[in-house]
C-alpha cells in the first residue's frame, strides 16, 4: 500500500467518524421543549407559555462561543390557562397577532463562558410586536445523550428578563390606590431539547 493510498484512506475514515470539534446541528424538539413567561398582575405572578414554536441550534462543546441559535414563536399559541385573558393578549392592546403573528430570535454572539458550569451569556436580536431589540440571555448546556430509539439529543436552558414597553406592549390600567394592574418586567425561560440532524 502506497503512502498516497494510506493518506486517502485516512482522510475518508476521518470524514465518516464524528469529530468532537465540529459543530452539531440540532432542531428544537417542540414536544420536549417549553417556552414560558411570567409577569406581575397586582400582587401575584401570572405564568404562561407558547405552545407553537420552532428553532435550530448550532453547537460545538469545544467552541461554545461560536454557537448560533435561531427561532420563532407563533404568538397566537399563547396560553395562560384563561381563555378570555389569552384573547385579550392576542388583541391590539397587547401582541396584535393579526399584524404581528411571530416573535423571532436570532443570536449574535456568546460571552462570559464558564467551562465548569457549561454556561455563558448569549447576545441576540429579539423581535416582538414588530420591534427588534438586543437582549442578553443566561444560557447553559445540559449535555448530550442518545435516547432509547437511537436519536442523539442535547439539552439547553436560557432565561432573561425584558421590559415589555421596550417592544411597544404598553397597555395597562391605573389603580385607584396608585400603581398599575400589570407589571412591566417579563421573565422568560426556555428549556430546550435539541434533536441532532
Amino acid at each position: 500500500m502506497t503512502y498516497r493510498t494510506i493518506l486517502v484512506a485516512s482522510v475518508l475514515a476521518s470524514m465518516m467518524v464524528p469529530n468532537a470539534g465540529w459543530a452539531r446541528h440540532y432542531k428544537v424538539d417542540a414536544d420536549h421543549t417549553s417556552v414560558t413567561f411570567r409577569v406581575r398582575h397586582l400582587f401575584s405572578a401570572v405564568k404562561g407559555r407558547f405552545d407553537k414554536f420552532e428553532g435550530e441550534i448550532e453547537f460545538d462543546p469545544a467552541k461554545p462561543d461560536a454557537s448560533k441559535v435561531i427561532g420563532n414563536i407563533d404568538v397566537a399559541s399563547i396560553n395562560t390557562n384563561v381563555a378570555e385573558r389569552d384573547k385579550h393578549l392576542r388583541s391590539k392592546d397587547f401582541f396584535d397577532v393579526a399584524n404581528f403573528p411571530k416573535i423571532t430570535f436570532q443570536s449574535t454572539g456568546v460571552t462570559d463562558l464558564d467551562a465548569a458550569k457549561k454556561s455563558g451569556k448569549m447576545q441576540a436580536e429579539l423581535t416582538i410586536h414588530g420591534v427588534e431589540k438586543p437582549v442578553v440571555l443566561e444560557v447553559s448546556f445540559l449535555g448530550e445523550i442518545k435516547d432509547p430509539w437511537g436519536n442523539t439529543k442535547a439539552g439547553f436552558t436560557a432565561n432573561t428578563t425584558i421590559n415589555r414597553k421596550d417592544f411597544g406592549l404598553t397597555w395597562n390600567q391605573a389603580l385607584e390606590t396608585g400603581g398599575a394592574l400589570v407589571g412591566d418586567d417579563v421573565q422568560i425561560e426556555i428549556d430546550a431539547e435539541g434533536l441532532a440532524q
